[in-house]
Formats: structure tokens, C-alpha cells, sequence
């Protein structure tokens, strides 16, 4: 998926149908990869999973600012262990 359609999913599951926030997302999304680099996880460009994490970490990133509870969503913890775990399985 390029970036223009992580964006577009990205808008979609916050539910914003302008481009008033586009810049701030992409950088959200920069900030989320890097921040999935940062726990150890591998992301492979074009794979869904990967995909979807730094799109649904953005989106976290995103709620957090304008929320008062600031955790990180259980379901977004469950994949990035998981990814984290078959990366680190396959490797040994």
C-alpha cells in the first residue's frame, strides 16, 4: 500500500473526509513508524499487516492528543507483540 493509501485509510478510520489534516497524518504516520522501528519490529513495505500497524498507530496517536485517556489500545498492543514475536521466532 503506498503512502497515499494509507492516508486515505488512515482518514477513514478517523473519520475526517477534508484534507484540512493530510500533513499532520503523514507525519503522524512517519512518527508511528518510526516509534514500531524503535520496539525492535521489522515493517516490510507493501505487507498488510504492516501496513495496517503504523495506520492504526497513527489513528492512536491521532485520539491520544484530544483524549484524556492516553494508553495504548490492548487490541494495537496484541499486534505489535505479535509481530514483534513471529519476527523474532523466524530469526532464531
Amino acid at each position: 500500500m503506498d503512502e497515499a493509501a494509507k492516508l486515505v485509510v488512515l482518514k477513514q478510520d478517523l473519520q475526517r473526509l477534508t484534507t484540512a489534516n493530510d500533513d499532520y497524518l503523514k507525519n503522524l504516520m512517519k512518527l508511528a513508524a518510526s516509534a514500531i522501528k524503535t520496539e525492535g519490529i521489522t515493517l516490510t513495505e507493501g505487507d498488510i499487516d504492516s501496513d495496517m500497524a503504523v495506520i492504526q498507530y497513527a489513528a492512536y496517536l491521532f485520539r491520544k492528543r484530544a483524549g484524556t485517556d492516553t494508553a495504548m489500545p490492548r487490541f494495537l498492543r496484541w499486534q505489535l507483540n505479535n509481530m514483534l514475536f513471529s519476527q523474532k521466532g523466524k530469526a532464531t
